[in-house]
């Protein structure tokens, strides 16, 4: 049974968990600003000694995620506290595909992930020795068919996919990641390799979680539950998210259920 914390606020169990793991867009902001009871929280998680990951399924490296939360105005001693899944792939990059041509599926804005082996980046598909996906193209970023077509002649090409979100909430528009155009190509049969939530390599990247007790907070089932799920940690769902629709229709037990995950704790919003 999934416990709802609305009236009583994560401050009823901080005191449980040694770590916390929080998602960023979906609970702590939603794209254009910043949720301030969300920030609240982590200003008293810091007064009570508790540490946590910003842990973001951001196809970037860190520091130009911290740029944007800067911009937001997020302070920098919670900005410090940030891990995201580009940062889990550049290691993996430099050390297993260094040389190796690629053909970058996603927006210009996502160029800094391979800043450093930016000369490897082929501009032909048909050159490419990978498949590097970060996103969609600006220009086809609503239409998967898109990406059908211009894949369907290459799933014999790795791909690695350094956001498995298959969607995501930018203030009240919906949006597709590059998890959706991952899962279009392993359809197809191609192999791809995943950096982030829900995948254990990002979360143990991120900071020494060895015995410690856990929660996952975010807002999507697919990624940040499950990645708690698989990783026996407890987790908090942020049901104002990717959700939201879902939960007020079918309830909490039916839609966890639906999606085969375990949510122990249940909060409409992140707050203390």
């Amino acid at each position: 049974m999934t416990k709802n914390l609305d009236s009583e606020g994560l401050k009823s169990i901080a005191e449980n968990y040694d770590l916390f793991y929080i998602d960023l867009w979906g609970v702590m902001h939603n794209g254009i600003k910043l949720h301030e009871d969300a920030i609240f929280t982590l200003k008293k998680l810091l007064e009570i000694n508790k540490n946590f990951v910003l842990l973001t399924n951001a196809p970037r490296p860190i520091q130009p995620v911290k740029d944007f939360l800067k911009k937001m105005g997020m302070d920098e001693n919670l900005r410090n506290h940030v891990f995201t899944s580009g940062e889990a792939s550049i290691s993996y990059l430099k050390k297993e595909h260094k040389s190796q041509k690629f053909y970058h599926v996603g927006p210009p804005r996502d160029f800094d992930l391979f800043r450093d082996f930016k000369n490897n980046k082929s501009s032909k598909i048909n050159d490419c020795e990978y498949l590097l996906c970060t996103g969609l193209f600006d220009e086809h970023d609503k239409d998967l068919n898109f990406y059908k077509d211009l894949l369907e002649s290459y799933i014999d090409k790795k791909m690695i996919c350094t956001n498995p979100d298959l969607i995501a909430d930018k203030g009240n528009r919906r949006q597709l990641c590059a998890g959706s155009v991952a899962m279009v190509f392993e359809k197809m049969g191609g192999e791809v390799i995943y950096f982030g939530k829900p995948y254990p390599e990002v979360y143990n990247q991120s900071i020494d979680n060895n015995n410690k007790k856990i929660l996952s907070i975010g807002d999507n089932l697919n990624t940040d539950i499950k990645g708690a799920n698989l990783l026996n940690y407890d987790s908090l769902l942020i049901s104002n998210g990717v959700h939201k629709n879902e939960i007020q229709n079918k309830g909490i037990e039916k839609v966890s259920k639906q999606y085969e995950s375990i949510v122990n704790f249940i909060q409409s919003d992140l707050k203390w």
